[in-house]
């Protein structure tokens, strides 16, 4: 963090990636429709975009600088859950009067919106106060529609990820308070795996160290749920 907060004040720019989250969430938005028809017409269409949203955690210009939208995505959607514990995840849905959902990267979002649309619970979609790496901002999130399905918050946290000493009082009271957490990427998992919440971690697993963590292979794409978890 405090190496991109000095990327940022050197060079003059406070959203070095902006350009490519706009076009990676212009991109995203132009299969929406198409990808929307897909989970509609699944067997199960909640698992289907918990599926697309986690696969989605792949667009990730900080970690691959080089990810190509299209041949890349396509890449992407070809590939299914390592692990997924959806059991749970259904049974603590159900129960749910409130969810919170913590936001990663831009243009994923668009993928977020799906699922937030098949929840049927009222969210609140959390972003980043500030531009840190790609991760999606409250811009980034009204420009990919989140808005239509959700509650845009910001945590008050412009590190990648969710720390929460340092996000806002607003912010820790609907965390501490919400009944269901759905926590995108692997920088939230960093932060808040030794919460004691009822967290749903969905994403793609990039660094070696984390796999280990958890105990599964790099790349692998996953829906589990915290293990400290009330």
């Amino acid at each position: 963090m405090v190496v991109y907060k000095s990327i940022y004040r050197v060079s003059g720019i406070d959203d070095p990636f902006k350009k490519i989250k706009k076009k990676c969430t212009k991109h995203l938005l132009s299969r929406y429709p198409g990808l929307k028809k897909k989970i509609k017409l699944a067997k199960d269409p909640l698992y289907t975009a918990l599926q697309l949203a986690a696969l989605g955690n792949a667009i990730d210009f900080g970690a691959n600088p080089d990810f190509d939208l299209t041949d890349g995505l396509e890449g992407i959607f070809r590939e299914r859950f390592d692990v997924c514990e959806y059991i749970s995840f259904k049974k603590i849905l159900k129960k749910a009067k409130n969810i919170l959902y913590i936001a990663d990267n831009a243009g994923e979002t668009v993928l977020d919106r799906l699922l937030i649309e098949q929840l049927h619970v009222p969210t609140k979609y959390a972003v980043r106060s500030k531009p840190i790496i790609n991760d999606a901002t409250l811009e980034d999130a009204r420009e990919a529609g989140i808005d239509t399905v959700a509650e845009i918050i910001s945590s008050g946290c412009d590190a990648p990820g969710t720390i929460l000493d340092i996000c806002s009082s607003r912010f820790k009271r609907i965390f501490e308070e919400t009944d269901m957490i759905i926590s995108k990427g692997q920088g939230n998992y960093e932060t808040l795996s030794n919460q004691r919440r009822p967290i749903f971690f969905l994403l793609k697993v990039k660094c070696p160290v984390i796999a280990h963590d958890i105990g599964i292979k790099t790349n692998s794409v996953i829906l589990i749920k915290n293990k400290y978890g009330k």
